[in-house]
């Protein structure tokens, strides 16, 4: 084991201790492996106090010059997932991207000089964050949204399952991590409240439901229980839980039947926009997506195309409400 590879096994048990997340996690991961191979091989570097700002500056340029899925932490691995044969392949890495390794490898030498005391220098004192990409998040119209509930086949169980769970996430922001979670025990019909026990930062919250919702939820834990002796409000056939990829491709196909592309995070996308554009308050908003701050969640739904905002603007014309 390197010097290398030995603090950043040292590191992700430190981030393991701290309790993030899986997905955190990974990413961290990934990112410190694929900028260790590019130290070795281009520097022949493999102990973190020789790392220097210079050498970060020359992963971003390198990052920026190579394309996507060209380079593997480990080889073999392509011939399991066969990068060459994805659609994006060799394709410009995203600012986003880019912005998070950065992030990623900066989180890891703040560590190693601050907490573990590891490294005289810092290397990325002077290295500053990328802006990352905005990119416009796409409204769905009323008409989209009909179209690719129509596309499920609601006589079967894992059809009506399906357009349950697009419609629950559509109406209240959740997560479709969360959303899969979920046991029927976790909804309060009185309150017209649910409770997320498995967010992303750790801190359970409520979101809410419609009175349109509630039958139709009602309906479907009658149907569950006719179907199946699972304790998941949304499982597979088998009784197990449903998996995130599995929705992700019912739900893109049903869109790609009738040309809408969508995706579920999309539906929370459309969630928090109907939701402002309805006159809904950035303060409660907040709360039910489950943000750190108002300032998170307006910087994540503040690109209004200007449609949106004509619409918007023509509800709240001051003329508009004023005799004169």
């Amino acid at each position: 084991m390197t010097n290398m590879e030995f603090h950043i096994d040292n590191f992700m048990l430190y981030c393991s201790s701290k309790n993030l997340s899986r997905k955190t996690l990974a990413s961290y991961e990934q990112t410190l492996k694929l900028f260790t191979l590019f130290l070795k091989q281009s520097f022949d570097i493999e102990d973190v106090k020789k790392v220097q700002s210079g050498h970060i500056r020359q992963y971003i340029k390198y990052l920026r010059e190579r394309g996507k899925y060209t380079v593997v932490n480990k080889e073999e691995s392509k011939n399991i997932n066969h990068p060459d044969n994805r659609s994006d392949y060799k394709k410009d890495i995203s600012t986003t991207t880019i912005a998070n390794y950065v992030r990623n490898i900066k989180v890891f030498f703040n560590y190693l000089y601050h907490a573990e005391r590891e490294i005289p220098k810092n290397p990325v004192d002077s290295i500053k964050n990328l802006k990352p990409e905005r990119k416009m998040k796409k409204i769905l119209t009323p008409d989209e949204i009909k179209r690719v509930l129509k596309q499920f086949d609601s006589s079967t169980f894992h059809g009506y399952r399906n357009y349950i769970i697009t419609k629950l996430l559509l109406d209240t922001g959740m997560r479709i991590g969360e959303c899969l979670s979920l046991f029927p025990e976790h909804f309060d019909f009185a309150h017209k409240s649910i409770l997320i026990t498995n967010p992303k930062n750790k801190q359970e919250r409520y979101v809410y439901f419609s009175f349109k919702l509630a039958n139709d939820m009602k309906q479907w834990m009658k149907y569950k229980d006719r179907y199946s002796e699972s304790p998941f409000l949304f499982p597979t056939t088998r009784g197990t839980q449903l998996e995130v990829r599995n929705y992700e491709r019912a739900l893109r196909q049903a869109g790609e039947q009738v040309g809408v592309s969508i995706h579920p995070h999309q539906l929370r996308n459309n969630f928090a926009k109907y939701y402002i554009l309805n006159n809904g308050d950035w303060f409660s908003l907040c709360r039910i997506l489950g943000h750190s701050s108002v300032e998170v969640t307006q910087k994540a739904y503040l690109d209004f195309t200007d449609e949106e905002i004509g619409r918007k603007y023509q509800k709240h014309s001051p003329l508009a409400f004023l005799e004169v």
